[in-house]
């Protein structure tokens, strides 16, 4: 019997059984002829082979038959994708945490009151910073700033909106500077009431209510941006980052921003830095920052909301009339780039370096205002002793605890 024999049996006894089987699925039969045929055919291969080939003993072969079942999602699998999930769902509460913290029963009332109160005639200049760190990170580098408020400026006062360090452990890294008779204050800021009135308000509402994206970055640098220029519109003043060293008196100064970088074929600016912002209560220019704030609001980018926002809104209103401010140049407040800033704490090995070092000096006696350390990038490096930043430290300091100063 040949196999096209063979074939046409088994292709008969399967169509007798469909016609006697009618509740068989269609589907099955058809798998099965299938399969039985090539069961068949491969059966009558392997015969035909076998008695073409000198006898061989078989008996020590083994068939293995294995079940190949298509990939399923293991319930671990789920659980990690609910878990991402969850993460995520997480890390947007604890940015909506931030904001939470500047809320609470009277906290409006409480804050009114402590400005007022320590806000006045008798301050030579009103100096404000942010801090919504916790109060274990403000470290050396933060006290060092504050002693250069008042080694240039003994009758200023200076106010930290944040809600650690209105705290007793923010009170006692601050209780060297009340001790000798300086005035400082950490205030829990009222960020509703900071932001009444303006269009900063309606962001708060959607962030707070899902409607905007807080972002990838974090909300609490983006609330130091906006809380700055609120604080500046409600009361005017002189805003500092924490890692600003102040190099002389800031009394003469009025209406001002600092470039960051100028173009050096023309000399004009190219970006500005939020770094340093002195305006007067109620300044125009401050309001249009905000507004910018609100309406392009992107929590993705590193300093869209800070930096690169108070440059387009100055360049977009420059020469335009009811703005009145002074973009000074960088080496007032920026003469030193985050690129460069390394070489102000370590002692020159080079005569190239040297003479770097002793130009930018120079130009800080001669125009500077400030120094930016870009704290983000110099915190890792330590005060060399004989350095340009130990003579800088030297200078401007009050508790001068220098070796301590690179933590």
């Amino acid at each position: 019997m040949d196999r096209h024999d063979i074939e046409k049996r088994f292709t008969v006894v399967i169509d007798n059984r469909r016609l006697n089987q009618s509740g068989s699925s269609s589907l099955f039969t058809a798998f099965a002829i299938s399969f039985v045929t090539l069961i068949v055919v491969t059966t009558f291969t392997l015969i035909s082979n076998f008695s073409m080939q000198p006898h061989r003993d078989f008996s020590g072969v083994k068939i293995e038959i294995k079940r190949v079942i298509p990939h399923l999602p293991l319930s671990s699998e789920r659980e990690g994708e609910r878990s991402d999930l969850l993460k995520q769902q997480t890390q947007v509460n604890e940015k909506l945490q931030v904001i939470e913290v500047f809320s609470g029963d009277n906290l409006s009332d409480k804050f009114q009151k402590r400005v007022n109160e320590f806000v006045g005639d008798g301050c030579e200049v009103n100096f404000v910073m942010t801090w919504i760190s916790p109060a274990d990170f403000f470290g050396n580098r933060e006290v060092l700033a504050i002693e250069s408020v008042f080694k240039s400026h003994p009758y200023g006062c200076l106010m930290i909106l944040s809600a650690t360090m209105d705290s007793p452990q923010g009170y006692a890294t601050l209780k060297p500077f009340i001790d000798r008779g300086y005035k400082v204050l950490a205030v829990t800021p009222d960020l509703p009431f900071l932001l009444k009135g303006t269009a900063g308000e309606l962001w708060l509402d959607e962030i707070k209510s899902g409607k905007r994206d807080p972002g990838k970055i974090s909300l609490a640098q983006n609330l130091s941006n906006l809380m700055r220029l609120a604080y500046l519109y409600k009361y005017g003043g002189v805003y500092l980052d924490t890692d600003m060293i102040v190099l002389k008196s800031f009394k003469g100064l009025r209406n001002v921003i600092g470039a960051q970088t100028l173009d050096p074929s023309s000399t004009n600016w190219t970006r500005l830095n939020n770094a340093v912002l002195i305006f007067d209560k109620n300044h125009p220019l401050l309001l249009k920052f905000m507004e910018e704030f609100a309406k392009t609001f992107n929590g993705n980018i590193w300093g869209y909301n800070g930096p690169y926002l108070v440059s387009r809104v100055a360049r977009a209103v420059e020469g335009s009339s009811g703005y009145n401010f002074t973009v000074m140049r960088p080496s007032v407040f920026y003469s030193v780039n985050w690129l460069e800033i390394k070489k102000l704490f370590k002692v020159p090995k080079t005569e190239k370096d040297s003479k770097w070092v002793k130009t930018k000096l120079l130009h800080m006696q001669r125009n500077g205002y400030g120094l930016h350390l870009w704290n983000k990038f110099s915190r890792k490096y330590e005060i060399e002793q004989g350095s340009a930043m130990w003579k800088l430290v030297s200078e401007h300091c009050i508790i001068c605890e220098i070796s301590s100063v690179s933590s």
